[in-house]
């Protein structure tokens, strides 16, 4: 038998039927025994403490009370009835009331017994109420051997409405851990068990579901936390040992002239001993003849752009064609300007291809890169379109990678009989539990040194009335001949929200700093691409001292004279797009500010947000702090959060046990590539089962 249990459908459980078996469908997803099984607790409550009426105080707890039904009656409401019962001990009264199925209920309580009440509590006009409580006689209650630790299962307002109680939720559980139980067959190895002192499988299941005391469900809770983060890892190591075993790729066999000439005359400055590191790992995979699959993460400002010419100058000594292709056209033209200065003392030509270059001048780019006289191009996804052909592409740099889709990123492949080397970059730290989880196939680099000399940003967090304070600092600063930015969260008006708009904000500028005397930029999306071109190459060539801009400029914008970034109610960033944003000043040889500006009222995860920016210069700081404030689902977006489809671990909390997982599956793969071993073989099945059709993705970086 697999290591799956058989699926029984949940419409054939005592209690559940078809009805309530589409409702747990479509609520819930769970549509048989093994779903119900792995539809986990997500908190547990102490039955083994009573409350007397008297004492109550916290409104919205889960409560537990002993007391007499004194009385009943139906009260009449705008729509139907309700049923109240008062329960009542020596301390005080409580009532007990239903909203519906109130019949069935008057029909089995009875007066004058006594009772358990359990459920959640609330005051209305000095009165305690429960609503639905779980009922059971005292005598009945007493005779039951049973956990103290009462699981409380995930549940909604329709399947309270369908009668899915908690009560028929633990009863589903039983029903199904019977059914199953005979399929919970071990599926780790047995030294791994031993080592790591884990409870078996069954055992596991039995006490996450029903536990018998705070002990048993801490080791229920590892084991199965464990299990879950192991075969994610096994399969994403094993991704990355079955890219390198089947993925031929083109080895650059030299460093030849334009690497070293460039690396020896012309570098700009001395490259950070992070540089050195991670361009000998770029060069140390593309000599092999195995693709390259690596990710490149770096702060903002410390060097990425260098190590992508570089690894692009050894594709050219090599006889290949490199592209470095962004997400915006905006970033597109910083790196073409950027990389054409640094090329020119070699007298090697780079293209630039986005969506607003014209037919006249996209013909010379294609043929040019068909017939391989073009060496280098930078693009946006103006690249993968299919009249792009190279003659020989060796390498494709993809920067701030998370903005494409995998299937975007794919096309690159075809551009060349043999897959291209990869390399993607992204200047968003991401947090080391999701670079072991979400790119854990992938061979990482980090750039954790900033170059020498960089001055750390000065952060501060002012309120709405501090307005006049940050104006004089702008004209200080302007008058010193720097630059600044004011951006802004949204482009026009919201009724919904109460954030300044960037219009608004535009004519509020333009007061405090009139012309002739100050010139100011406008920049945002809904912009024309010539329009917002002309603007920035205004502010860039110091035509204008401030830019009013939304998040456009959040990468791609680089002028070493701008000294100030303000951003307007900042309580509406995420972490890391405001930490985007203060790089975009600093990148000068001056002090460099950041100031915060928002409203008083803030929620207590805006707090964190403010405080963590003016206290942190470090991007993987603050992105696990943003990975603990937004969870690993919306950090990543919609694209890649389904990979992370965990049904009991949790990314941020569980994070010793990840690292211990892919610590055990790398160890069991380095010593058993295949997984051939006899003691190996129901853990093969296992991954197998859970991993079969998963396309392996991971290929395309």
């Amino acid at each position: 038998m697999n290591s799956t249990p058989a699926d029984i459908p949940l419409a054939y459980f005592k209690g559940v039927g078809a009805t309530r078996a589409q409702v747990l469908a479509s609520e819930l997803g769970l549509t048989s025994a093994w779903e119900a099984l792995q539809c986990y607790p997500f908190r547990y409550i102490d039955r083994s403490r009573f409350y007397k009426i008297g004492e109550l105080q916290d409104s919205g707890s889960d409560v537990q009370i002993i007391g007499r039904i004194t009385q009943m009656k139906l009260v009449p409401m705008k729509r139907g009835k309700r049923l109240v019962a008062y329960l009542q001990d020596d301390t005080g009264t409580l009532e007990l009331v239903w909203f519906r199925g109130y019949k069935y209920i008057q029909e089995q309580l009875k007066s004058g017994e006594v009772y358990v009440a359990f459920g959640r509590l609330n005051r209305y006009q000095s009165q305690w109420n429960m609503a639905h409580p779980e009922l059971e006689l005292k005598s009945k209650f007493e005779q039951q051997q049973r956990s103290s630790l009462q699981p409380v299962y995930p549940s909604t307002e329709i399947l309270g409405k369908k009668g899915i109680t908690q009560r028929l939720f633990r009863a589903i559980q039983q029903q199904a851990f019977q059914q199953c139980r005979a399929g919970l067959k071990e599926v780790l190895p047995p030294n791994l068990i031993v080592r790591l002192q884990l409870i078996g499988r069954e055992e596991a299941f039995r006490h996450i579901h029903f536990p018998e005391n705070a002990d048993l469900l801490a080791k229920a809770r590892f084991r199965l936390k464990f299990e879950e983060f192991f075969f994610m890892q096994l399969h994403l190591l094993t991704k990355n040992i079955q890219h390198k075993q089947r993925i031929k790729g083109l080895p650059f066999e030299k460093v030849g002239n334009y690497f070293g000439d460039f690396y020896q005359n012309h570098l700009p400055f001395e490259l950070t001993g992070a540089q050195k590191r991670v361009v000998k790992e770029i060069r140390n995979d593309l000599g092999k003849p195995i693709q390259m699959n690596r990710l490149l993460q770096g702060d903002v400002g410390s060097g990425k752009t260098m190590v992508a010419l570089l690894s692009m100058l050894l594709a050219v000594d090599n006889g290949f064609q490199a592209c470095l292709m962004a997400p915006t056209e905006i970033l597109a033209q910083q790196h073409y300007k950027g990389l054409t200065e640094l090329l020119e003392p070699l007298g090697l030509e780079i293209g630039l291809l986005t969506g607003s270059v014209s037919k006249k001048d996209r013909q010379p780019l294609l043929e040019g890169l068909a017939s391989g006289e073009l060496k280098l191009i930078v693009g946006t996804h103006a690249l993968l379109e299919k009249q792009v052909e190279f003659k020989q592409l060796g390498l494709a740099i993809i920067d701030e990678q998370h903005r494409f889709g995998v299937a975007q990123r794919s096309k690159l492949w075809k551009k060349n009989s043999i897959p291209p080397h990869i390399l993607v970059m992204t200047a968003t730290p991401i947090p080391r539990t999701l670079a072991m989880s979400v790119y854990g196939d992938l061979d990482n680099s980090v750039i954790d040194e900033m170059p020498p000399g960089r001055k750390p940003v000065k952060t501060e967090h002012w309120f709405d009335k501090n307005r006049l304070k940050m104006i004089q600092f702008l004209k200080q600063e302007i008058a010193k001949g720097r630059q600044a930015y004011i951006v802004y969260p949204l482009i026009q008006e919201s009724s919904k929200m109460d954030y300044k708009d960037l219009m608004d904000g535009y004519e509020s500028i333009s007061r405090d700093f009139p012309q002739p005397q100050y010139q100011i930029s406008i920049v945002h999306g809904q912009m024309k691409a010539e329009d917002k071109e002309f603007e920035m190459q205004r502010f860039v060539r110091g035509e204008t001292q401030i830019m009013v801009a939304t998040t456009v400029i959040e990468v791609g914008v680089n002028v070493p004279n701008a000294s100030v970034m303000v951003i307007e109610s900042a309580e509406r960033f995420g972490l890391s797009q405001l930490h985007q944003l203060r790089g975009r000043v600093g990148r000068g040889a001056d002090q460099s500010y950041c100031i915060l500006m928002s409203s008083y009222k803030l929620s207590d995860e805006a707090k964190t947000r403010m405080s963590t920016m003016v206290n942190s210069q470090d991007g993987f700081q603050i992105a696990e702090v943003d990975l603990q404030l937004r969870g690993p689902g919306d950090l990543l977006g919609t694209q890649q959060s389904g990979v992370l489809q965990l049904k009991i671990a949790d990314l941020v909390k569980d994070n010793p046990i990840l690292k211990r997982a892919r610590s055990e599956a790398f160890d069991i793969l380095k010593d058993d590539p295949k997984l051939e071993k006899p003691e190996h073989q129901l853990m093969k099945r296992q991954y197998q089962l859970l991993y079969s059709d998963k396309a392996l993705w991971g290929y395309i970086s």
